[in-house]
């Protein structure tokens, strides 16, 4: 008895043609159709891997990790000083799914910056911020807000150390204020003093706020990358 054997089906030559066109590995440089650029690597036609995407409009530009068409992983990004027309560095740190996500550190401006943890784009955790008041934060954070244990201290040689809750103080917590030399200890509610004892003390005297340990952040450092990124700029735009 014969038997047939049963034939090899091909893909579809527009199957062909489409896996062809897909854009895996290292492309030099990729324009988009409103003038944005990407020169990296590639995966399945997605941005993956290391690579610098600049865009038109706004002049902003990424530099640092992907995972299929995402910033993922170690990234900084910069965007141009109207004035200079420069590039200003705005956050250096990791990322996950597009979002800043573990440590890094966020230039709100010139003088007003963060520097600690974050969770899907906003301050979670642990992190430092410089006001541009000069006060500074030093504590725990949740959903973008002083959030748990932490100090503040201000300008003027005042601060605060103890609880928070939703960017308030609330709990226990103590409270010196440089200008009265008055020291309260005591219960707090929504920033509000409700039950505690009140000391005087003089400047010299006053107690200094407790030293918490804070980790070092881990980044490169800001001219070697932005270095990086404005020669690859100006590699591509001879293009």
């Amino acid at each position: 008895m014969s038997s047939i054997k049963p034939s090899k089906t091909e893909p579809p030559s527009s199957a062909l043609k489409e896996s062809m066109t897909l854009k895996s590995g290292f492309r030099h440089t990729v324009f988009s159709l409103n003038g944005d650029k990407y020169t990296g690597e590639w995966q399945d036609n997605r941005k993956h891997g290391i690579g610098i995407q600049m865009w038109k409009n706004t002049g902003a530009v990424y530099n640092g990790e992907w995972r299929f068409g995402k910033y993922d992983g170690y990234g900084t990004y910069y965007v141009l000083d109207p004035e200079s027309k420069g590039y200003v560095w705005k956050y250096d740190g990791e990322w996950k799914n597009g979002k800043k996500h573990g440590y890094g550190i966020y230039f709100y401006n010139n003088t007003a910056v963060y520097e600690g943890e974050w969770s899907e784009g906003q301050r979670s955790g642990r992190g430092k911020m410089f006001h541009e008041n000069r006060d500074i934060y030093e504590g725990e954070w949740m959903c973008d807000k002083e959030h748990g244990e932490g100090k503040l201290l201000y300008a003027n040689g005042s601060w605060y150390e103890g609880s928070w809750k939703d960017g308030k103080r609330n709990g226990s917590g103590k409270c010196y204020n440089s200008e009265k030399g008055l020291l309260y200890v005591g219960f707090w509610i929504d920033g509000e003093a409700k039950c505690g004892t009140l000391c005087e003390y003089e400047k010299d005297k006053a107690p200094e706020p407790s030293k918490c340990k804070f980790p070092k952040v881990k980044h490169r450092k800001k001219d070697q990358v932005l270095k990086e990124a404005q020669s690859v700029l100006i590699y591509t735009s001879k293009d």
